[in-house]
């Protein structure tokens, strides 16, 4: 049965000057958004990202080093870096509860991975435990004509550790045993080729 005319659904009809004016509308805003992508893309392509190592801020660990000495006592290592390598932080700690005063350095290898350096002429085992991590001793490891302490174990941090005189040195961090070795060659050189410890400021 077909609808009457009284039943039939009603049907808008758009005068064609008022689809015309909302297609003009339509096509008006897509090129205001294709202009707007187009100024962006410009920014981008005349602004291209600047790498990481831009905006690092550069640690001046010798200068540092040179500052810390007169409290030290000591001229604490500041080992030149292999390429790739950088430090992030270098600084003197003062002693705290457990007596131990040091020289605290972090530097990043080419790998992307971290290694401290930490050194004093305080340590006692319990300092060194606690830097450690607790780790046990597994070994050793010669190095550049060094014997290195090593602690180690599973999906921990591992550590060398270098007592020469009055001066200990421990590395630690995750980085591979290479990385190590680098480091511990470069802070070894830089131990050599620091003048000899002397007596701690205000030390008796």
């Amino acid at each position: 049965m077909s609808e009457s005319p009284q039943n039939a659904p009603v049907k808008p009809v758009i005068a064609a000057a008022a689809a015309k004016r909302a297609n003009a509308s339509v096509i008006g805003m897509l090129l205001a958004m294709l202009a707007t992508v187009a100024i962006v893309l410009t920014i981008v392509w005349l602004n291209p990202h600047q790498k990481a190592e831009v905006y690092r801020q550069p640690v001046d660990v010798a200068a540092i080093s040179a500052n810390a000495a007169q409290t030290a006592g000591f001229t604490p290592a500041a080992p030149k870096l292999p390429a790739g390598w950088y430090a992030n932080y270098a600084r003197w700690n003062g002693a705290g509860a457990d007596g131990v005063a040091f020289w605290d350095v972090g530097f990043v290898t080419s790998a992307n991975t971290f290694i401290a350096l930490r050194q004093t002429t305080s340590a006692n085992p319990t300092w060194l435990a606690s830097q450690a991590g607790d780790a046990p001793v597994t070994g050793t490891r010669n190095i550049a004509g060094r014997t290195w302490e090593l602690r180690d174990k599973p999906k921990g941090d591992r550590s060398l550790i270098l007592v020469s005189g009055k001066v200990t040195i421990i590395l630690t961090g995750q980085a591979e045993f290479k990385e190590f070795d680098a480091l511990a060659t470069a802070a070894a050189t830089s131990l050599d080729s620091a003048p000899a410890p002397t007596a701690t400021k205000g030390a008796p």
